[in-house]
């Protein structure tokens, strides 16, 4: 309904826009109707929320659901051009788009109205500079400096050929803005928890400090490190307002077998927990195509999680997995059991089964979509008749209450403030959810070797790399993780091998599910008699005179290894996207991002 009622408002109100600053057209609009009322603002607000390519800020379902399969944890069917040498540079690159912002600045400029009050106006101004300061978060992240714009331009003004401004500049006009809309936005609950509310802007403003301070802590070469704790402390500080006073709570509903899970696959956004989303409604045909995505051999990218990360995810006792005698060669069906609960509400693993017409059937691993056997599910319905189209109907989480407590544990840590009692609200609640049963009440003391070498190699703070750990497994698969690794100055990561689950034999049926039914065999001769039921997968060297891109790590045993063949190296400018060609044509003060 709001896209309707905003598809009316452009066309009649506004004006055709066009992608780039440089072409951006006049106004045509008097405004007298819009501007008049509070009515007439909050149908105008209506057009902050559109899910239009063009014009959204807020990021789509679609945007989420997709929105790890580029980080360090997904394999997937290729790789992406990005890391590829050669295949990606300015011609490539995209996002230098400008027209959500002239909708906010437009809207700014005119909502002067003395026939409105004045507080209402100001609550107005606080939605659209909430808005704006999304819109410039995401592109400081994708591009650096970029041109600040506080009002429209006429075609003619020579302001939209102006060289960028720094990012020191653009970043303190952000946080302007979210504390001008902590301080005038009115709103403070939101059931349907698709508004935005104080403790959203809050959040919203807990997550771009944590960002920027990290960001300037670790990427020494733009010296800004003295610049870090104050971006920091802002951080954690609107993290606490929301733990205070937005009421939120982690879902717990289901116990630890399923609570984690029921936030991803509920149609009605789980309120407690979820503080924006993006809310399916299958009667008004609003749905999403997260089990096509995730589900299909030939539409998604087949992402699914490799062995290093899934290392990550401790044992219940809350011991670290890699601490067992042996865990490297323990098969899929063993490393599984008695771990952190979140990781069978993440991937296709032990008793999990999918609805078919009205059967439940045991659904392991499937490779057909799976490279490494770690499938996930956070995001799937069980149904099978969601599989084809978009025919989802949960509603996808935009911002919810456990990333504001990760927020808050992770900016206390880098000041070193981080207490026992931060640590009991935060990563120790995360934990309890989880089913972890021990290291619940005081940060640790002894740093994790496996995470110091495989994840961070310049953290010894135990309790900083306990908040790391915790942050890529609690919020896995929600689009946080490239941008996570970028502001940490840990690109290097992207270079990880694309490895599975251990495979202890050729030509040797494994029961992925301990089901009793054997589900997959590897071979480098396939056996003139298979097993009905059974997918065959070919390891060997070569498969028809081509390179084979999936072997096992020993040839005849070990883990699976995907794509191998196909080298991928991060490098130094990969932290900034290139300034697109075209834009930078029509304006070369814009110049471009060092290495492209």
């Amino acid at each position: 309904m709001r896209n309707q009622v905003l598809g009316i408002l452009l066309a009649g109100v506004l004006l055709a826009g066009c992608s780039d600053l440089e072409q951006m057209p006049q106004s045509t609009a008097t405004g007298s109707v819009v501007f008049g009322s509070e009515n007439g603002l909050a149908l105008y607000a209506n057009s902050f929320y559109t899910t239009d390519d063009n014009l959204k800020i807020l990021p789509t379902s679609g945007d989420i659901i997709r929105g790890d399969a580029l980080a360090d944890y997904s394999a997937r069917s290729q790789v992406d051009d990005f890391l590829r040498e050669g295949a990606y540079g300015p011609r490539q690159s995209t996002g230098w788009n400008w027209r959500p912002l002239r909708n906010i600045n437009y809207f700014l400029e005119n909502n002067t109205n003395p026939n409105v009050s004045a507080e209402t106006r100001r609550h107005y101004n606080a939605l659209a500079r909430f808005f704006r300061a999304w819109f410039y978060f995401d592109k400081v992240k994708r591009f650096g400096d970029v041109p600040w714009y506080g009002k429209t331009l006429a075609i003619d003004n020579q302001e939209l050929y102006k060289a960028r401004d720094p990012r020191t500049m653009v970043m303190d006009s952000v946080l302007a803005d979210l504390n001008y809309a902590a301080a005038n936005l009115r709103t403070t609950t939101d059931n349907s928890r698709s508004q935005i509310t104080k403790s959203i802007v809050y959040g919203l403003k807990s997550r771009i400090c944590l960002f920027e301070g990290t960001f300037r802590k670790y990427h020494t070469s733009y010296n800004l490190q003295n610049t870090a704790n104050s971006w920091l402390s802002e951080a954690a500080s609107a993290a606490e307002t929301v733990i205070k006073t937005g009421g939120f709570t982690l879902n717990e509903a289901g116990g630890s077998e399923a609570s984690y899970r029921q936030v991803f696959i509920s149609t009605t956004p789980v309120a407690n927990e979820i503080m924006l989303s993006s809310v399916a409604d299958a009667t008004l045909n609003v749905l999403h195509d997260a089990n096509w995505w995730w589900t299909s051999a030939t539409y998604g990218s087949r992402v699914s999680f490799i062995r290093t990360f899934v290392n990550t995810y401790l044992n219940a006792d809350g011991t670290p997995f890699t601490s067992k005698d042996g865990y490297q060669t323990l098969p899929f069906a063993e490393e599984v059991k008695k771990r952190d609960k979140r990781l069978q509400q993440t991937i296709r693993m032990g008793n999990y089964k999918r609805i078919n017409g009205n059967v439940q059937e045991p659904a392991p691993p499937v490779f057909s979509y799976t490279y490494t056997g770690y499938q996930p599910i956070k995001w799937t319905l069980d149904d099978v008749f969601y599989d084809g189209g978009s025919r989802n109907t949960n509603s996808i989480s935009l911002m919810r209450y456990a990333e504001i407590l990760l927020n808050y544990a992770e900016a206390k840590a880098e000041l070193g403030t981080f207490t026992d009692a931060d640590w009991t609200l935060t990563i120790g609640a995360l934990r309890k959810r989880a089913g972890i049963t021990a290291g619940l009440t005081a940060k640790p003391t002894v740093a994790d070797p496996y995470l110091q070498t495989n994840y961070f190699p310049g953290i010894s703070d135990a309790a900083l790399l306990e908040i790391r750990r915790e942050r890529g497994i609690e919020l896995a698969l929600e689009g946080f993780r490239f941008y996570d690794i970028v502001r940490w100055n840990r690109g290097a990561l992207m270079d990880q091998k694309w490895n599975g689950f251990y495979v202890p034999a050729l030509n040797t049926p494994l029961d992925l599910n301990s089901d009793g039914i054997n589900d997959v065999v590897f071979y480098k001769v396939r056996p003139a008699t298979q097993l009905s039921g059974v997918t065959y997968i070919n390891v060997a060297e070569t498969v028809n005179g081509v390179v084979n891109p999936q072997r096992l790590s020993n040839d005849t045993s070990g883990e699976l290894i995907w794509l191998n063949n196909i080298p991928r190296r991060w490098e130094e400018k990969y932290y900034l996207y290139p300034i697109p060609e075209a834009d930078r044509q029509m304006n070369p003060a814009l110049g471009q991002n060092p290495g492209w």
